[in-house]
């Protein structure tokens, strides 16, 4: 029956939709489809270490059940659709560790929002993948389950926090793969596995079920932190968004109800977009800036209104250093006792006229809660410059990452790290944050879109920001770029033997 089922969808590499075509028509049934799956994660995984938590009885279950509503004709959005988790989601039953070796045995009682609304949707969750140790870093390796690979290469990274979904999606795993977003830790996968990802507008996708261990799953909304989907193709984060996002049941859903504005625009030609190739505190390569520049010249030549400057535009060196201080902010409740004394003496050292990127993270570590009153005003001031540069301009195309996937480096301390961009070196830190910034720091939706490869072979993405809440604007011209220029293309994984 799966070779019936070859000619209407990949099974690998196939969309959701053209695997639900095949699965209403019954050329396959989601349990085949979920062997299939199994099996090729057996086969190929060993290598690349994406799945790193498998369920796959529970998945058989499900898929049997699926069956059974498929026979009586029955239609949900994601009716027997195989998808993975990023590690830190709660999944009744299955380890919750966010990488800590002291929650190896974390197991949740119940499972997280979205997780439950994937499930009322119809999807197969079969596994969760890996990260790193805390989601601190833009390579996905941890103590309790080792080092993810990138599959176009496998001494390279395939990013993070949500490296583990992008190498799972780059391999032909699943079709669908759900992760998080404080850092660009949706992009930065998407750009480095080729695959697509999209960040929300902050708050679109409820939290609840995605917490530190032992925390129980209450419900609220995290500060720049969001949840969102990566896919092989654009259509399916649109899907996919659908079924996650909505206000929490118990809190903003009370009396609040998601109503989404369409898409700016619907041809190509249409759209506004200002190109970004570079950043003021920080160069990309001649790879990913080459690659910008010819996707800016395909979208002129398609009459696209593309500008590469413009007045309006935020200050984004201030943005950047304002970025830094709210990221470990927002990250400082992981820190000890003691080394949050520890940050708060090192702030207390710095210059009042130093505005590095490092000294503004380290401000962020042990701002007091004024400081951070008065950095959330500063925040709220740019989201406005935002609003008004969105009434000239419908999209920024921006790079997701300096350079495309790079070698694996898990050397220590962390914070000695640099990044070599074009055979200069640049801290780690600055040189790969300071790309999530504008879309983290004012809660802007950015769609991460695959453009290129690389003359090594290795993708290249951008990153497609918009408006706040107009989320279907983005998706929509990643899926116009997508169409137009090409969008996924799978890597040449070897195999078994």
């Amino acid at each position: 029956m799966m070779e019936r089922a070859a000619g209407a969808a990949d099974l690998n590499y196939g969309s959701i939709s053209a695997l639900l075509g095949a699965l209403y028509a019954r050329k396959i049934s989601a349990s085949e489809l979920l062997e299939h799956t199994i099996a090729r994660i057996e086969a190929l995984d060993g290598k690349i270490n994406a799945i790193v938590v498998r369920d796959f009885d529970r998945a058989r279950d499900a898929a049997r059940a699926a069956d059974a509503e498929l026979g009586r004709g029955e239609r949900r959005r994601l009716l027997g659709i195989p998808v993975t988790l990023k590690e830190p989601f709660n999944v009744a039953g299955l380890p919750t560790t966010w990488g800590f070796p002291q929650f190896r045995d974390f197991r949740p009682k119940e499972d997280a929002l979205i997780v439950s609304r994937l499930k009322a949707a119809g999807a197969i969750v079969i596994g969760k993948t890996n990260i790193p140790i805390g989601l601190r870093d833009f390579q996905s390796y941890n103590e309790i389950y080792g080092t993810t690979n990138n599959p176009w290469d496998l001494g390279r990274s395939p990013g993070g926090s949500s490296g583990g979904c992008g190498a799972a999606l780059a391999a032909g795993f699943s079709p669908l793969s759900i992760g998080s977003d404080i850092g660009g830790s949706i992009r930065v996968p998407a750009h480095f596995c080729g695959v697509f990802g999209h960040k929300p507008s902050l708050g679109l996708v409820p939290l609840r079920g995605y917490s530190l261990p032992p925390a129980l799953p209450v419900p609220g909304q995290g500060d720049l932190a969001v949840i969102g989907p990566m896919a092989r193709t654009a259509s399916d984060l649109a899907l996919s968004l659908d079924v996650i996002a909505g206000p929490d049941e118990t809190r903003d859903g009370v009396g609040y109800r998601l109503a989404l504005p369409a898409p700016r625009q619907e041809r190509l030609e249409d759209f506004r977009i200002l190109v970004i190739d570079t950043h003021p505190l920080m160069p990309t390569s001649d790879a990913v800036r080459s690659a910008i520049g010819r996707l800016a010249e395909r979208l002129e030549r398609k009459g696209v209104q593309v500008a590469r400057a413009s007045a309006s535009l935020p200050d984004l060196a201030d943005s950047a250093r304002l970025y830094m201080r709210l990221l470990n902010g927002a990250r400082s409740p992981r820190l000890t006792p003691a080394a949050l004394t520890e940050a708060q003496a090192a702030a207390a050292t710095l210059a009042p006229d130093d505005r590095s990127l490092q000294a503004e993270r380290a401000r962020g570590w042990g701002m007091s809660h004024r400081e951070w009153l008065a950095a959330d005003a500063a925040r709220l001031q740019l989201q406005q410059k935002w609003y008004q540069f969105f009434r000239e301009f419908d999209a920024v195309i921006y790079p997701a990452f300096a350079v495309p996937a790079f070698p694996q480096d898990q050397s220590e301390p962390f914070d000695a790290r640099t990044l070599d961009i074009d055979g200069k070196r640049f801290n780690y830190s600055d040189a790969s944050f300071i790309w999530a910034d504008p879309a983290s720091t004012c809660g802007l939706p950015a769609t991460a879109v695959p453009i290129e490869r690389t003359p090594a072979g290795l993708p290249v993405g951008v990153q497609i920001i918009g408006p706040y809440l107009e989320d279907r604007t983005t998706i929509a011209l990643a899926g116009l770029i997508e169409r137009e220029f090409g969008g996924f293309v799978a890597p040449q994984l070897w195999t078994q033997g």
